[in-house]
């Protein structure tokens, strides 16, 4: 079985203020986050961009146009892949950083989030595979069960960072985590609520309003996770 110590403040009732506050005690933290999934997506698109040129350009005088384009268009989705993943894998930051600071109670510094990332990179990636596929399974089997699915993310995350248990236990452990208990169901829905209320500050402020609500919520939902005994 799985047990986590964390600290104290894990388990006090959430609240907006206490999420903001822990937010702008991350803020550079967050940002630098930003900031490299931001950069490593543009230099994939880029890349793309090249390689989807080069493929043109080995077609030569081929008159086919379809030929052409399917040769572009299959160049740029590789050489974009290996900059996708990357940047999904420096994005769990979002979620993990919260996780590391309601584990310790201390606030986590980009060079300790990071270091974290790279000392079991491939524990983090096959855990993103693993996830990644089963919620696409979700959300072609009629999109319910891909939210369903979605709303593991905290408790998932925390146990790959935070843990050693094996990826696939560990995904098992936080389902039952949050669907075999009340408490685990209601947080389900708190999630739910939080994120509707991202999407509307997102949405009403075009899209800026979710630099700053994106890892709100985050905080405000690891937070309850712990409270609600979703993690314990």
């Amino acid at each position: 079985m799985f047990f986590l110590l964390a600290a104290a403040i894990a388990y006090e009732p959430p609240s907006i203020n206490k999420a903001w506050l822990a937010f702008v005690a991350h803020i550079p933290t967050i940002l630098l986050i930003w900031v490299a999934t931001i950069v490593i997506a543009v230099i994939g698109f880029v890349v793309s961009v090249i390689f989807s040129l080069v493929g043109i350009g080995l077609a030569g005088g081929n008159t086919d146009a379809e030929a052409v384009g399917t040769l572009a268009v299959w160049l740029g989705n590789l050489s974009q892949l290996p900059f996708a993943i990357l940047s999904n894998l420096v994005g769990v930051l979002f979620v993990a950083v919260p996780a590391m600071h309601y584990d310790s109670g201390e606030n986590i510094s980009s060079q300790v989030a990071f270091r974290a990332l790279l000392q079991r990179p491939l524990r983090y990636l096959l855990a993103g595979v693993l996830f990644s596929v089963v919620t696409t399974v979700g959300f072609l089997l009629c999109i319910l069960p891909g939210i369903a699915v979605a709303l593991v993310t905290p408790v998932f995350v925390n146990r790959i960072f935070l843990s050693d248990q094996p990826i696939v236990e560990a995904f098992t452990a936080s389902s039952q985590a949050v669907y075999r208990s009340p408490r685990g169901r209601t947080f389900a829905g708190i999630q739910l609520l939080t994120w509707l209320v991202v999407v509307v500050v997102s949405v009403c402020t075009c899209g800026l309003g979710a630099l700053v609500a994106v890892p709100v919520g985050t905080f405000y939902i690891q937070n309850s996770a712990y409270h609600q005994g979703a993690i314990s």
